[in-house]
């Protein structure tokens, strides 16, 4: 299923984007009202509200862990929004569904129902729960392929998607605790409920979003490949390593009086660190991208030096920000931040058309096209902010990569019948971009 996909769904018109954005926004608010009035009759409106409050607190953090991963070249939040939404609401829902339905059905066929709701758990729960996590990032494959530049993008839609499936499901653990507490009398110290609120959201809030990283990355290295046997396979692997990861959680308990920290000491921690490690190494690695292949746009003279060095450098992004909001308020700063999300997009583009392939080579044209075009659009604007941060970071101007071919002075871009020059040829082996038309009949190649 993750071959070549129908022209209409690897490049939708603008009525079937339209189309399927509305349902995929219906599809979200109805299983929203439906998992929260759901998990509302499951743990008692006081349970709710508890769980509600106790299960946002690790929200926040882990979400700005993963922006923090994508600082690099951001992802809009609208999309990000959409993941987080999706596991918060229909994932849940499916999740919450699926299993009640197995688990009702194990239980009428087998005859030692404790042993029908460890399989439920160990069996079922990690395969429903993680593929309707990874549907979110699936959809955004096939709808927003182009956009997505490797497996940081992939880390970071998996970790907001699974996000919000936690928070959801932390609320329905939480509020069920509290709710058993209430009819006990049981004391705060002794409670359920902190005994719950102790090992989801102190010692394991990391537990989904390192499960549902490992479909976020497969799909994310098979976004960039160019190799098929790799495209084929990657997202189904991926999404079998996190489904494994996750039964192997979801069994610690029984694994003896042990063996939850045993899993948890021997198994999630190294994996999880070796992931942080991965995380930050591939975040690095974007940077150095967008630095190479920003200076190729340098010279060609779409940016100037100092801008193309405050580009690759996230605190001088950030700078860059603030002296853009404290002259001219948020407006000014959204568009200083949607300028260098563009160059960074820019950039990506470029070094996945080095190594994607024919495909990648056939979306480039456009694609660049578009996103200079919206640069130089926003270049008087954004342009000296960024060159003053980049002074005042005391970053040294990259020096400027040779170009391969003759390239014509930028000119300010002007309607759709007319275009500025593409800035230097594509990498040897593939085929020479078609020149964009200058005013006076020129072109570069």
């Amino acid at each position: 299923m993750f071959r070549a996909l129908p022209g209409v769904l690897a490049r939708p018109s603008g009525a079937v984007r339209t189309c399927v954005l509305v349902a995929l926004l219906s599809c979200v608010t109805l299983s929203g009202v439906a998992i929260l009035e759901l998990v509302r009759e499951q743990t008692g409106t006081a349970g709710f509200f508890v769980g509600l409050g106790l299960a946002l607190l690790p929200v926040a953090p882990l979400m700005a862990a993963f922006r923090w991963l994508g600082r690099a070249a951001p992802l809009p939040w609208s999309r990000l929004l959409f993941c987080a939404g999706w596991g918060a609401c229909t994932a849940a829902l499916i999740a919450i569904v699926a299993n009640n339905f197995a688990s009702e059905w194990m239980a009428a066929a087998a005859t030692d129902p404790s042993a029908a709701d460890r399989l439920g758990s160990v069996a079922v729960a990690p395969v429903v729960e993680e593929s309707a996590k990874a549907a979110a990032l699936l959809l955004v494959f096939t709808f927003r392929r182009r956009h997505l530049t490797g497996p940081a993008d992939g880390l970071v839609l998996a970790g907001f998607t699974a996000t919000g499936f936690a928070f959801t499901e932390n609320i329905l653990y939480l509020g069920n605790a509290f709710g058993e507490d209430l009819d006990s009398g049981t004391t705060v110290l002794d409670s359920t409920t902190a005994a719950t609120f102790f090992v989801r959201i102190m010692l394991s809030p990391f537990a989904h979003p390192l499960f549902t990283s490992l479909t976020g990355l497969g799909l994310g290295l098979a976004a960039r490949s160019a190799r098929r046997p790799v495209r084929t396979w990657l997202p189904p692997l991926g999404l079998g390593l996190a489904m494994g990861a996750h039964a192997l959680w979801n069994s610690s308990s029984e694994l003896g009086a042990y063996g939850f920290y045993v899993v948890y000491g021997c198994v999630m921690v190294p994996v999880f660190a070796a992931l942080v490690g991965l995380a930050v190494r591939i975040r690095r690695g974007q940077l150095r991208t967008v630095a190479r292949e920003l200076r190729v746009y340098a010279g060609a003279g779409w940016l100037g030096p100092a801008e193309a060095a405050a580009l690759a450098s996230v605190p001088a992004r950030a700078l860059a920000r603030a002296l853009a909001r404290s002259a001219g308020g948020r407006p000014a700063a959204r568009a200083v931040a949607a300028y260098t999300a563009d160059a960074a997009a820019l950039a990506l583009l470029r070094d996945g058309a080095r190594s994607g392939g024919p495909r990648r080579v056939a979306d480039f044209v456009d694609r660049e096209r578009e996103l200079l075009e919206r640069l130089w659009r926003a270049r008087a604007a954004a342009g000296p902010v960024l060159a003053r941060a980049a002074v005042m970071e005391e970053l040294s101007p990259p020096v400027t990569a040779p170009v391969t071919a003759p390239v014509s002075a930028p000119v300010p871009v002007p309607g759709p019948r007319r275009s500025g020059p593409c800035p230097g040829a594509m990498p040897a082996g593939h085929a020479s971009p078609r020149p964009y038309a200058l005013p006076d009949g020129g072109g570069v190649r």
